[in-house]
């Protein structure tokens, strides 16, 4: 009769080295049966996502397999975009923040106005407050 060890994969404190030889490879014949699960899994996840994208839906901050975040990729950094945009123009935070996703900033922020009212404060060379929350570029 099996050992509680060998049958349960319980305590292995007492083995010999010859159980434990034969335990660890129990374990790793059991190992191709937890990849293939988790590569159906990751297809699944792909089939989903793009069933998202055909949709225009981002799966937001959600981690996807393998442990990669999908982050939206701009052309250039917030602040020039912000530049860009203010170029000759006064605008309150609001509008910018709007303008500069129209332009083509991509952003995935819940707190995207509060991100560009936070650069336009501290980049001062490049912005100029004319009034309470009206900016332009400097």
């Amino acid at each position: 009769m099996a050992k509680k060890s060998e049958r349960t994969g319980g305590s292995l404190r007492g083995a010999s080295v010859e159980d434990l030889r034969k335990e660890l490879e129990r374990r790793r014949r059991s190992s191709g049966k937890l990849l293939k699960k988790r590569e159906k899994l990751a297809a699944q996840i792909g089939a989903i996502d793009a069933q998202l994208a055909l949709l225009d839906i981002s799966a937001g901050g959600v981690v996807r397999a393998g442990g990669v975040r999908k982050r939206p990729q701009n052309t250039m950094g917030l602040v020039p975009f912000l530049a860009k945009v203010l170029k000759g123009k006064t605008m309150g935070v609001t509008e910018v923040s709007v303008a500069v996703q129209r332009a083509g900033y991509k952003t995935t922020s819940p707190n995207f106005r509060t991100i560009v009212n936070q650069a336009l404060i501290k980049h001062t060379d490049k912005f100029k407050k004319l009034d309470r929350g009206k900016y332009t570029a400097a």
